[in-house]
């Protein structure tokens, strides 16, 4: 393609403007057109962007992809309209509110298959998430035995933001475990496969939202894997952590850099098992600088688009899946399930 990708973003918030900033960073990638509902009205921004209140207007703008950075409540309504609209799409997690949202965009998918779709599971592509995965498909530590992920903030509502459609259920689907756990969802689902033994506890006594402040759960594998988990709102030093357990060695990823540069410092710690060691192995830490997670995921987009190249993380069916194990871990709670009548029994169509 001689001219670049002519880009729309759709919510520009903290995200959105993001996205933004990493795509000003590509010759085959423009920003065209941004829609958010802080605008009164449509105009053009500084540098000749143009900006509307409504994703309707936005798309009727000349674009070739659409980026939605929207609230929860509205991103499957949107993806599908950038889907019919002949757009590549790439979608923020979680890709909706519940498990019909993301069917809904796969029932259109399927009638568009020259268009690209993408969610943005941007933790996949941090350095040390990518060296963890490599070491433990590589067999040079054996196989995972077990895993162990925390991940918390202190709020539930993004700092900085007015809106607190994060903590109406009606606009977001879940609380803390769906907006932000649901990132060590799908890192736990990437190093130990798919869980069939899902038990939980999920409350929202502390902020007392109508959508969860914390989440715990134990999972098993088929083949025995377990996975332990706590996805919390009131982690009050935010933390990042998630060791892995191998045959003969533990992978420790800490910290996660990030935006709001509170998460500590991103390392992966390599702890290598010797028979003699008593419990006290050789270890190495790696220290990680630099965040190339952003424009590395849009770089496989674009690739996916131009070149024809595979989206190695973020398919549909991927998002499902993780969609799927954070609406088990929510039912897996009874007395959760039955009080907002929810449902994990929603297979993938195709």
């Amino acid at each position: 393609m001689s001219k670049p990708l002519r880009v729309g973003i759709a919510g520009y918030g903290v995200v959105g403007k993001r996205r933004h900033g990493v795509m000003d960073q590509r010759d085959d990638m423009i920003v065209t057109a941004v829609c958010d509902q802080i605008f009164e009205d449509s105009g053009i921004l500084e540098g000749g962007v143009c900006y509307h209140p409504h994703f309707q207007d936005l798309l009727n703008e000349e674009l070739d992809v659409l980026f939605v950075c929207i609230s929860n409540d509205m991103a499957a309504e949107v993806t599908i309209a950038g889907l019919e609209k002949g757009l590549h799409v790439f979608c923020e997690k979680p890709p909706g509110r519940d498990l019909d949202d993301i069917q809904r965009v796969i029932d259109c998918e399927k009638m568009h298959p020259d268009q690209v779709l993408k969610y943005g599971f941007n933790h996949r592509y941090h350095d040390s998430v990518r060296r963890a995965l490599k070491i433990v498909q590589s067999d040079e530590l054996g196989g995972v035995v077990n895993l162990r992920g925390v991940y918390g903030k202190s709020q539930l509502v993004t700092f900085g933001q007015d809106s607190d459609w994060r903590v109406q259920r009606n606009l977001s689907g879940g609380g803390i475990l769906l907006d932000q756990g649901i990132h060590m969802v799908d890192l736990i689902r990437l190093f130990s496969g798919e869980f069939s033994d899902i038990h939980s506890f999920i409350s929202n006594d502390y902020w007392k939202h109508d959508v969860e402040d914390n989440a715990y759960a134990i999972m098993r594998t088929g083949t025995g894997v377990v996975a332990m988990l706590h996805s919390s709102g009131t982690q009050w030093r935010h933390r990042f952590q998630l060791e892995i357990t191998l045959e003969k060695g533990t992978l420790i990823l800490s910290g996660i850099l990030s935006g709001s540069k509170s998460y500590g410092d991103e390392t992966l710690t390599i702890a290598r098992m010797h028979h003699d060691d008593r419990g006290d192995p050789d270890e190495e830490t790696i220290h990680y600088e630099n965040d190339p997670s952003w424009s590395d995921e849009i770089a496989e987009f674009a690739d996916a688009i131009l070149n024809g190249g595979n989206i190695r993380n973020g398919t549909s069916q991927e998002a499902f899946r993780t969609m799927q194990l954070v609406y088990k871990i929510y039912c897996a709670d009874t007395d959760w399930r039955d009080r907002w009548s929810l449902s994990d029994t929603t297979s993938p169509q195709g």
